[in-house]
């Protein structure tokens, strides 16, 4: 099985800074990396793209329009460890955070439980 296990949440001003950590666990990451993304849900909202870094090709990064040039998402493949550093952040930034794991397949089959990020105006 594979868990994942996000940290890092928490309340910071507008145009403050919070840095988010994923933590990879389980018998497939002791043996391949995973191309790993983050996603966000506001209440009452559909589930989002953030990011994603790649495991292969120098770990290719790819950004939501909504972020780009304000998160930076990053991994530590020995640690099987993904972050993502979010900077300026903005009252619409406020959503639980998940952190999630991109099969073969092409699907996020593997989701972590969620970090609430509050950002207050």
């Amino acid at each position: 099985q594979v868990q994942l296990i996000e940290s890092g949440g928490g309340l910071v001003q507008d145009g403050g800074s919070l840095r988010l950590s994923c933590a990879a666990s389980g018998r497939p990451f002791s043996r391949y990396r995973y191309t790993m993304g983050w996603f966000r849900q506001a209440p009452g909202k559909d589930r989002d793209f953030v990011a994603s870094i790649a495991s292969s090709g120098g770990g290719t990064t790819t950004y939501a329009d909504s972020v780009k040039g304000r998160f930076t998402i990053s991994r530590d493949n020995a640690q099987n460890t993904v972050y993502l550093q979010m900077n300026s952040l903005k009252p619409e930034d406020t959503a639980v955070y998940y952190c999630a794991a991109r099969t073969l397949s092409g699907n996020w089959d593997h989701w972590g439980p969620g970090t609430q990020v509050t950002v207050s105006s």
